[in-house]
């Protein structure tokens, strides 16, 4: 029987030959992805039904990210309930503060993240690490709490959409822009509990952080996970990155997998993209959007907090100065440590830009950029809700690293190309 990636994954963690969309399964967990906000609530679920135990204290990986450095006594409380557990269960892979960074730019980065694995994560972005050929997806706090106590979960099999991606993106046209012109062709709901398969020779000169701005942000098309095939890119990553089980099984779609069809993408002939409020679909392009004015910029979360899209706005904002604004966010310790020593943060200090510890804050409108009624910022974050980083009278404006530094240095939404 043809399979996708996912079906054959999803067939072998289940414990069957073959699986197919629709089927009802059981599948055992590789890894589990634990933060500070649903966690508390998962162990507390456990503890109150005599169940405070963890399956296995070498494949639960955990971070506080969303409120660190925590920004008041309950998120100091959550960030205490957490460390208490790790310590009592002897959580091998326990990254506090000072260690402590995004955790979809985390995992990868310290080598938790492998192909042919399925992962789930107390948090809907959890699909990013499907760029590593993973069936990884997000789940709630209750679904979280079962994963942490017995190492399976429960699934139906997702149907795929293929996105097949060609040509070659033009300069300062990035892979947000992609994902933003993908959800804003299907909408919020048109992968809704399917896979997302990203194929095609467009992906073969994207990084693999690059690839991972994609698939973090197939939650917002509705998408169950976002995955692609692993390719040089991709092993050369997990040759620098994994520290330990090196060994992997790569899955790869039959050529005869059924598919509920097939997108294409011409890379080569996207710009700039900006969604604007208050969906991830509300896509336009930045020849449509230029020229509205800015409060703030935002670059950083787990959509593009990694080091290239750190590079990305610092070669804009050399030798410049900003208008509005500017936070500017490493998503991880590492990230945070390379950017200084390649002295990034001297182009972002010149510039007059905010630079932050690691954190989400900004991004759930927790804390280190709230935004006042009336305001609007570029954001390089995945979700621009009505009051998704402040006031519900905000508006936020999905971009890529590169558009939101153009947009900072003039105040308005601006088109990088004219910088790069």
């Amino acid at each position: 029987m043809a399979m996708t990636i996912t079906e054959k994954i999803l067939a072998v963690h289940s414990g069957n030959e073959s699986v197919k969309a629709g089927q009802l399964i059981n599948a055992d967990i590789d890894v589990v992805m634990c933060h500070d906000v649903t966690t508390p609530a998962a162990i507390s679920m456990l503890a109150e039904r005599g169940l405070d135990r963890v399956f296995d204290s070498e494949k639960i990986v955990v971070t506080p990210d969303h409120f660190q450095p925590a920004k008041d006594i309950k998120s100091a409380e959550l960030h205490k309930r957490l460390d208490d557990w790790c310590k009592k269960h002897k959580i091998k892979h326990y990254y506090p503060l000072g260690k402590a960074g995004v955790c979809h730019a985390l995992l990868p980065e310290q080598g938790h993240v492998r192909p042919g694995e399925v992962i789930v994560g107390g948090d809907s972005h959890t699909c990013t690490y499907g760029a590593f050929g993973a069936f990884s997806t997000g789940v709630g706090s209750t679904d979280l709490a079962a994963a942490i106590a017995t190492g399976q979960l429960w699934f139906r099999v997702p149907s795929s959409i293929k996105f097949e991606l060609s040509g070659k993106l033009s300069p300062a046209v990035y892979s947000k822009d992609i994902v933003l012109e993908v959800i804003r062709r299907i909408g919020t709901d048109g992968a809704r509990y399917m896979a997302m398969e990203f194929a095609g020779d467009g992906l073969a000169d994207l990084s693999m952080e690059a690839r991972m701005t994609i698939t973090n942000m197939a939650i917002e098309a509705g998408g169950k996970n976002g995955i692609m095939a692993v390719d040089e890119v991709t092993r050369a990553y997990l040759a620098e990155h994994l520290k330990d089980k090196a060994d992997f099984t790569v899955y790869e779609s039959d050529a005869d997998a059924e598919y509920v069809r097939c997108e294409e993408i011409d890379c080569a002939a996207l710009e700039p993209m900006v969604a604007f409020p208050h969906l991830p679909s509300n896509g336009k392009a930045i020849s449509e959007a230029a020229g509205l004015a800015m409060d703030q910029s935002y670059i950083g979360s787990c959509t593009n907090g990694r080091i290239e899209d750190l590079r990305i706005a610092a070669e804009i904002l050399k030798g410049r100065q900003v208008a509005i604004r500017t936070i500017v966010v490493p998503a991880t310790p590492e990230i945070w440590k390379q950017a200084m020593d390649e002295k990034l943060f001297d182009v972002f200090y010149d510039a007059g830009c905010v630079v932050s510890a690691p954190t989400c804050g900004a991004c759930l409108g927790g804390f280190m950029g709230i935004l006042a009624a009336g305001e609007k910022c570029v954001s390089t974050t995945n979700r621009n809700f009505v009051g998704r980083m402040g006031s519900p009278k905000s508006e936020v404006y999905l971009a890529s690293p590169a558009t939101a530094a153009a947009s900072a240095v003039e105040g308005k939404l601006t088109d990088p190309r004219k910088y790069l």
